[in-house]
């Protein structure tokens, strides 16, 4: 093609520009459909508005160019450096982007909804509001990437690096995160509802007021994990370590905690209405205030543990471990005593079952 820097609004629909040096070239409005841009350098180059639908940009540098609402449905992106570029507002619905370079580029409100990332670097990228609904994003390296309010509804994760990312109001709902790295990321009143967890790092993770109904994580690594105000109702945490975890005000009715780990975790308010707590190791537990009506907790560990003004009417204790626990105030209405008896007296209470250990 003749060298040229001005080809605004062209209709280059077609051509095959594969290997070809496009260093500043002013690409804005230009129809590329189906155009072969393979391997071409394209650094700085201004596609404002462009239409690149179904075309070949595989390996193609693309670094800090302006993309911004360009038409790149269904392209090819195959190992293009996407560094830096802008694609805000870019429609990429169905593009192949697996192990492109999109370290730190901008793709707010860009629709990517059933595009390929597979093992994309998407480090330090700007994806606020981003539509992810079905994207593959196996493998890909998502450090420090801000996802704040992208729906990723149906999303596949597994194996991603999300640590420290931002996905605060985020929607993962049924997506799948199996293996995903998410340690220190930010997941604040994120929709999590029913996603694959499994075996996922959620290390110092900021999950509160999120919602998990659903979920499964099982394998999970959830120290320091915060969940305050979270929503974790039927969720299955059998023999989960929540050493230490904040669940403080979180929503946990119906919740399978039994064998769970959940040594000095922060339970005040927590609302744990008809949740299995069989076997699970409560000691040093702040449960202040907590709701444990119809709770089965036999064989539970809750020496030590702060029960003062919780709520364990119909609560199973049977062979529960009280002791040193406080449960000042308390409500064991029709509770059941370790020692298997019914609690008794005015207020209600277990205190001699728990003396005697």
């Amino acid at each position: 093609m003749p060298e040229m820097t001005d080809w605004r609004g062209k209709d280059l629909s077609g051509r095959d520009m594969s290997g070809s040096d496009l260093v500043d070239v002013d690409m804005s409005g230009a129809d590329l459909t189906g155009a072969d841009l393979t391997g071409a350098n394209l650094t700085g180059a201004n596609l404002n508005g462009a239409n690149l639908e179904v075309a070949g940009l595989r390996s193609t540098r693309l670094s800090g160019v302006n993309l911004d609402s360009v038409n790149l449905e269904r392209a090819n992106l195959n190992d293009a450096n996407l560094s830096r570029a802008n694609l805000t507002g870019a429609n990429l619905n169905s593009a192949n982007l697996d192990f492109a370079n999109l370290t730190g580029a901008n793709l707010t409100g860009a629709n990517l909804t059933g595009a390929n990332l597979t093992g994309a670097n998407l480090t330090g990228a700007n994806l606020t509001g981003a539509n992810l609904t079905g994207a593959n994003l196996t493998g890909a390296n998502l450090t420090g990437a801000n996802l704040t309010g992208a729906n990723l509804t149906g999303a596949n994760l597994t194996g991603a690096k999300v640590e420290g990312a931002k996905l605060g109001h985020a929607n993962l709902n049924k997506a799948n995160l199996n293996l995903a790295n998410l340690t220190g990321a930010n997941l604040e009143r994120t929709n999590l509802t029913g996603a694959n967890v499994k075996n996922a790092t959620l290390y110092r993770a900021d999950l509160r007021g999120a919602n998990l109904t659903g979920a499964n994580l099982t394998g999970a690594e959830l120290g320091d994990l915060d969940l305050g105000s979270a929503n974790v109702n039927g969720i299955d945490l059998t023999g989960a370590d929540l050493t230490g975890v904040n669940l403080s005000q979180a929503y946990l009715t119906g919740a399978d905690l039994s064998q769970a780990y959940l040594t000095g975790a922060d339970l005040t308010g927590a609302n744990l209405t008809g949740a299995n707590l069989t076997g699970a190791n409560l000691t040093g537990a702040n449960l202040t205030g907590a709701n444990l009506t119809g709770a089965n907790l036999t064989g539970a560990n809750l020496i030590g543990a702060n029960l003062i003004g919780a709520n364990l009417i119909k609560a199973d204790l049977r062979d529960a471990s009280l002791e040193g626990a406080d449960l000042t105030d308390a409500d064991l209405t029709d509770a059941t005593c370790p020692s298997g008896a019914p609690a008794n007296g005015n207020p209600p209470s277990c205190t001699r079952d728990s003396a005697s250990g």
